[in-house]
């Protein structure tokens, strides 16, 4: 049984989301703010993490990036606010997905099980590509010998980079590889990421080396070494 946490300051939405998770054979634990969230994942460890951003003490922002010093847990962010500006910060702070209130009960459900199939796996691959190595069991990535810290939609998105390096990657190929066939028209959810990852790995992030953009189509991974130049270790 997949174990949620769900953190809100609206009695209402924790009991509602709790009703559906419950009903979906999901495992629920509630908290109030980011502070108490935090004392509640210690002890419980759930398997995934939703959230709204505005809350008292520790908000929804604050809790994702403490999340993220400890876990890789994937994280749902909730909230009445769309302005984009406020997405691209809450995926900056480690979120993986941004469901704008209102929302439908079976969108809320896709986007779980999205969330929960998009998990990094255990396998045992570990390659390099040019000055990158990555190991896919570890869930870990360097570049130059360097650790890189990612969050887990940041270090699927370079895998996929990583696998098909030189080769043109669609908007759509790349939303279904990162977040699954229901998100292939996100176009803007990919920007952000795209653009996260580049801060992270770009020696000028404004002048990207390794990521870049074709126009009206997708991107292109690019680096020292060639597609036939992919190491599997």
């Amino acid at each position: 049984m997949s174990k949620v946490l769900i953190v809100d300051d609206e009695g209402q939405i924790l009991r509602v989301l709790r009703r559906i998770l419950t009903a979906q054979g999901y495992s629920v634990r509630t908290a109030e703010d980011g502070a108490a969230a935090l004392d509640v994942f210690d002890e419980w460890r759930p398997d995934l993490v939703v959230t709204d951003l505005q809350m008292p003490n520790v908000n929804g922002l604050e809790l994702c990036r403490q999340l993220r010093k400890i876990s890789d847990v994937p994280v749902i962010v909730l909230s009445v606010r769309n302005e984009e500006s406020v997405i691209v910060e809450a995926l900056d702070a480690g979120a993986d997905d941004y469901v704008t209130k209102p929302f439908g009960t079976n969108e809320f459900l896709a986007r779980l099980r999205a969330a929960f199939r998009h998990k990094p796996q255990t396998t045992s691959n570990v390659f390099e590509v040019g000055a990158f190595r990555v190991d896919v069991d570890a869930h870990s990535a360097e570049l130059r010998g360097e650790p890189l810290r990612l969050t887990p939609k940041e270090f699927d998105l370079l895998v996929c980079f990583l696998r098909q390096p030189d080769r043109v990657l669609t908007h759509s190929n790349l939303l279904q590889q990162v977040w699954g066939g229901y998100y292939t028209d996100q176009h803007e959810a990919l920007r952000v990421l795209v653009g996260s990852l580049r801060k992270k790995i770009e020696p000028d992030h404004a002048n990207p080396v390794y990521i870049q953009t074709e126009p009206w189509v997708g991107y292109r991974f690019t680096s020292q070494a060639s597609g036939a130049d992919v190491r599997q270790l």
